[in-house]
Order: C-alpha cells, then structure tokens, then sequence
C-alpha cells in the first residue's frame, strides 16, 4: 500500500514512518516543516520522499497513486492552541478536513485521522468511544470536529478511521518535551527534581510513540469493514495514571531524584479511558511499552547523548516555543504561512 503520511518530520511521523516501511508500505510524507531544527539523536537510517508544504494548499494532484493517507499534520498542543486560537481552527479543524475532501476527491479510499483522548475532557468514571465529550481546549474541540466531519465524508469509496489516542510518551528523533512523562524525565535527567506544581490527582492515560504506530499498522491492515467510519480509543486498560503515578515511576527510573508536589489544579481536565474496543477491531494490536519502560527508554537515550539543560529547554522540542520563534522572526505571518525571506 502507497501510504501518504501528513506530519511525517513530527514527533510521531518520525517513529511511524520506518515502522510502515518495516510492514511492507511505500511510505511518502508531507510536513510543513515547523520543526525541521528538532533532530535530537539519529534514531532512523532513511527518510521518506517528503514535499515541503502546507496541508491547507494541497490539491488532487497531490494524491496521485496514493492508497492510504495517515494524518498526523497538525498544530499541538493545548498553550500553543491558546496562543493562536483563531488559526488553531483554521490548521487543525479545517486544514484536516481540507486533506480528507482532497484526498477522498482524488480516490483514496483509506483515511486515518490522529485524534485525541483529550475530547472526553473532564468526565466521571471510565469513559469509552460511546461517551459524551467535552473538549475543554481548542486543540481538543478541533480533533472532535474533525471526526464529525470525517464521519460525514464516509462512503463506499472513503473509509476513514479516527484513533483517540492517549498522551504519547517515548523517545523519538523528533523528541517532544512539552508532553507529560517526556517532560518529567527532562526535568529528573538535568535537574535532579521534579517540582510539580499540582497534587497530580488528575488521570491521565498514556500511549508509547510506537505503540500508535503499531495501531496505525493494524488499522491500515485490517478488512476495510472493520475501520470504516470507527472511532478506536488507543492505549491500554493498565496505563491509565494519575499525574502523581507518572511522576512517581519517573522519578524512581532516575536515581537521586528529588519529586515534590504542589497544590491542587485549577486545571479539571481528568479522564480514565476503556480501552477494550480497539482490541476487539483490530486483534493484532495490543500495547507492548508501559510508563517504566518508556522512562528507562528516555534514560538511555539521555545518557547515550548526554542530554543537556539548554537542549531540554530549547524551541527545538517544545512546540509552542518554536512557533513563538518562527512568530517573533517574521519567518512566517500571522497565519502561519512561511514568508520568503
């Protein structure tokens, strides 16, 4: 299967990309390339042919050949959506759906859309695919939107699939530190504490980087019928955690750090997630990495690359601060389009 990956130079796209390739797919990426100065450690032996190139202006032709698009593109996470937004709507909402028309308009009959946990929002118990949401972000009402609009889009020829995936955690070449456990395991390698500014009451479940990929495999291998027009939560049943439960595992895999905890959030966005429906559509899949292992994982590579301070801290691995960047520099406008120079 040609398969199209939108966000290929991302923190996930990255991982996926080999692991497609490993599974016998021609892989082609599209990437906007935000964060091309994001590279912290050589963690793949080939890239996929990528156009440079925003997703709001693809076109048919872009698609040509293409049996498969996993759409990965988009603007994260929540400050940077509260930073921009008007254009988060724009990028995340519309330019997704912008991708599924074009791509379903030039006949590609396979669409699987990177959605989020984070549309249950603040809920009760244990939620599943046929809960209520409630988006308390930008970034969030946006992945809700686009699942609607994609379920609208299905027919017998465009079958996409929307993948609520839990809170990515892991080591990638275009590592992410503005996510929970790799930024606690930043803060536990250069600082030898982590200082957490809540009780860490709030449930967070979580998903490896690799994980998802294997996901997106088993989605693109399955009987067309089994993923048309599906909303799968991804993760497992034993990786939902507290915040304080992440930050305790974190802070055991690094000796000698310190973990200290603040006074309860302001922030209400707490949701503990079943995770058996993706299990009955897709029986291949299951979740090999847990919180201990993807902290021992983020260990090694620190250590293998003597991970500094300022490499931890910088915009190369924290999307809000290099679109700040790119922002500040006039390197693209208010809507982010790239200005030549």
């Amino acid at each position: 299967m040609r398969v199209l990956v939108t966000g290929v130079e991302g923190y996930l796209g990255a991982v996926l990309a080999p692991v497609l390739v490993e599974a016998g797919h021609e892989v082609v990426g599209l990437d906007t390339g935000y964060y091309l100065n994001g590279w912290l450690y050589r963690g793949v032996d080939r890239l996929p042919p990528t156009r440079l190139m925003d997703m709001r202006e693809v076109t048919v032709a872009d698609f040509e050949g293409v049996d498969a698009v996993v759409a990965m593109a988009e603007l994260s996470n929540d400050p940077l959506g509260d930073l921009i937004g008007p254009v988060t709507t724009e990028v995340n909402h519309l330019g997704s759906v912008h991708v599924a028309r074009t791509a379903k308009a030039a006949g590609v009959e396979r669409f699987v859309y990177m959605s989020s946990c984070s549309v249950y929002g603040a809920a009760d118990g244990v939620v599943d695919e046929t809960s209520p949401i409630a988006p308390q972000t930008a970034y969030a009402r946006c992945k809700a939107l686009v699942e609607r609009d994609l379920s609208a889009l299905a027919d017998d020829g465009f079958s996409p699939t929307s993948l609520r995936n839990a809170t990515a955690f892991g080591a990638s070449p275009r590592q992410r530190f503005d996510i929970v456990l790799n930024n606690l395991a930043g803060l536990a390698w250069t600082r030898d504490r982590i200082a957490m500014t809540s009780d860490g009451t709030p449930w967070r479940p979580l998903v490896h980087a690799l994980d998802i990929a294997q996901a997106i495999v088993c989605t693109l291998g399955a009987e067309r019928s089994r993923v048309h027009d599906v909303v799968l939560n991804v993760g497992s049943d034993d990786q939902n955690y507290t915040v304080r439960q992440i930050a305790e595992t974190v802070a055991e895999v690094f000796p000698g750090c310190e973990l200290t905890l603040g006074a309860p959030s302001g922030d209400n966005r707490s949701y503990r997630v079943d995770f058996s429906r993706i299990g009955e559509v897709l029986p291949d899949f299951s979740c090999v990495w847990d919180a201990r292992r993807g902290a021992e994982q983020l260990r090694r590579v620190f250590e293998s690359i003597d991970l500094d301070v300022a490499t931890f801290e910088g915009r190369g691995h924290t999307r809000l601060k290099q679109i700040q960047h790119l922002l500040q520099t006039g390197q693209v406008d208010q809507r982010l389009f790239w200005v030549a120079p």
